[in-house]
């Protein structure tokens, strides 16, 4: 009896890295036993776990996906959808935030007997991540993400940019993803070393104050002048068994600023910067009004896709986050990507046929590398 009792605390002194790019909070971190207050365990493998105040405005299924390590997120929102997780005694919805002093509900689960793998980056994608380094201090970490690898793990990938770091950074007791690019997107992407600096960027997010801003080629001559693309967008929309996003009125609000940067007869050079985050937005934005984007195999033009391959050598979509602006612990942060080589010659072979070029476009033709305003 004196064994059992011994046993009614389930106390995880081992710090697990948060999975998601959402969540996750608290100005210093000290140690790992800050991370979670735990509460007794009503019954065998059942934890009762209260949220500290470093970790309020997680979603739920990113929390319980951390805590989960190895379930998948189907099996995440089933335990949630059922009721099997608890929120404050109630049933939650997955993308639920977490507000201090919470008391989330965890059943046992059977994650199965095959262990995960870690991942182990080759020499050349370590290679590859370090030179992508575009600035780093205490709090911050900010890449030129090239283009093909994934931000995280996930269906079809195993591992990603995240995984990658977190395997060369082992000595590390936090490292984490404050926003997403997609695979095919590359440039400015930036992580968080310290849970208060994410909360920060977080917050920065929902006040609207960072300022993201992607360079993107586009079919046509783009005679709109500056345009914004106020139009809702909808995601897993089914066409021929493939998910897409499109606009649609019942799709969530989604508002795109184009600006043309150099005009050419093929294809136009565009800046675009986003009010909102929703999938795909400057793709299916662009594709909206008439000019889908070079190199875009879901949303856009086959044959200008083979054209530019063919004449321009262009083998991927050419959407890159050249620049990436948010405040951070009193200082703003301003970093700016570099193309890669790729892209570059592209633009370079398109500027040999003598576009027309919009004389009040402030960005050079080859961004600069990343800087730091304080």
């Amino acid at each position: 009896m004196a064994r059992r009792s011994e046993n009614r605390y389930r106390v995880l002194f081992q710090f697990r890295r948060p999975f998601g790019p959402i969540g996750d909070n608290t100005d210093d971190y000290n140690s790992p036993m800050n991370t979670l207050q735990i509460m007794p365990a009503v019954s065998a493998g059942v934890r009762h776990l209260e949220i500290a105040p470093e970790y309020a405005g997680q979603r739920l299924d990113n929390f319980l996906l951390r805590e989960l390590k190895g379930a998948p997120k189907s099996l995440i929102y089933r335990i949630v959808r059922t009721g099997q997780v608890r929120l404050n005694g109630g049933r939650a919805q997955p993308e639920q935030r977490l507000q201090t002093g919470d008391r989330v509900r965890i059943p046992p689960v059977r994650l199965g007997e095959r262990e995960e793998r870690p991942c182990q980056p080759s020499p050349g994608l370590a290679e590859r991540l370090r030179e992508a380094i575009l600035y780093e201090d205490r709090d911050l970490l900010v890449l030129n993400k090239p283009s093909g690898l994934a931000v995280h793990k996930g269906s079809g990938v195993d591992y990603g940019v995240i995984e990658a770091l977190r395997a060369l950074r082992s000595e590390e007791p936090f490292l984490e993803l404050a926003h997403r690019l997609d695979r095919e997107t590359s440039g400015c992407l930036a992580l968080v070393r310290t849970p208060g600096a994410l909360r920060q960027i977080q917050e920065a997010f929902r006040a609207g104050q960072v300022e993201k801003r992607y360079l993107a080629l586009v079919r046509g001559h783009w005679n709109h002048g500056p345009r914004e693309v106020n139009q809702p967008l909808r995601r897993n929309v089914l066409r021929g068994g493939e998910r897409m996003v499109e606009v649609l009125e019942d799709g969530k609000p989604a508002l795109t600023r184009f600006r043309p940067v150099s005009l050419h007869k093929p294809a136009s050079l565009l800046e675009a910067s986003i009010a909102t985050g929703r999938t795909h937005q400057i793709r299916v934005h662009a594709a909206h009004v008439g000019h889908p984007l070079a190199g875009d195999e879901k949303y856009g033009d086959a044959a200008f896709n083979r054209l530019m391959a063919e004449q321009y050598g262009l083998r991927r979509l050419f959407l890159h986050a050249h620049s990436l602006n948010f405040p951070l612990g009193g200082r703003e942060i301003a970093v700016s990507a570099p193309l890669d080589a790729e892209l570059k010659a592209v633009l370079d072979q398109l500027s040999s046929a003598q576009p027309y070029r919009n004389s009040s476009s402030p960005w050079p033709s080859v961004p600069r590398r990343g800087r730091l305003h304080q």
